[in-house]
């Protein structure tokens, strides 16, 4: 009989809690049943193994992304929009670089992951429809976006930014270059 109040949903929380603390090379069954205070066999119940605990935490992720992104950019339009988005998506990584580091490059070709990332991706483009873009536009300015972040969130939580300027600046800076990317596709 399982324990108690552990569940699929309270052993991906306690593997995340894990990793937002030690890093993703913590990860571990062992590691996440001392954590959740039970045998490793007792995951078991719940889990069918570390890979789909893997799958289940990275679900999780895009989930939890896709809910951010999506507070913070409801009421705005355009330029505001954008901005906030990638002032959101900095933010989760520089706050969970363990967590956005479980969710694979490309999702979408992941049938487990393919439906939350979708909805991820659907906060991006409806984020764009106020730029007026076709669909194709929509989605190399999607990548743009995406590349700018990710790259930018990605180095600085890993410590690569070394010099003496304000980071904040310069993210503000790549910003701007995205916005302006976006006005010159803009049909509106």
């Amino acid at each position: 009989m399982p324990r108690a109040g552990l569940s699929a949903a309270a052993v991906v929380e306690v593997a995340l809690t894990l990793i937002d603390e030690k890093g993703p090379e913590a990860l571990s069954l062992a590691a996440v049943a001392d954590r959740a205070g039970v045998a490793a066999p007792s995951l078991y119940k719940h889990i069918g193994s570390l890979a789909d605990l893997r799958e289940l935490m990275a679900l999780r992720v895009l989930r939890e992304t896709t809910a951010v992104f999506t507070s913070v950019v409801i009421g705005r339009s355009r330029d505001d929009a954008v901005a906030a988005l990638m002032r959101a998506f900095r933010a989760y990584v520089v706050e969970h670089p363990g967590r956005y580091a479980l969710v694979p490059l490309d999702p979408m070709r992941r049938d487990d992951l393919a439906g939350a990332a979708r909805e991820l991706l659907d906060v991006f483009f409806a984020v764009l429809r106020g730029y007026g873009l076709d669909e194709s536009a929509a989605t190399h300015a999607t990548r743009r976006i995406r590349v700018a972040a990710h790259g930018f969130a990605v180095i600085e939580a890993g410590g690569g930014f070394g010099l003496a300027e304000d980071v904040d600046t310069t993210f503000e800076q790549v910003i701007a270059m995205v916005l302006a990317s976006l006005r010159q596709g803009s049909t509106e």
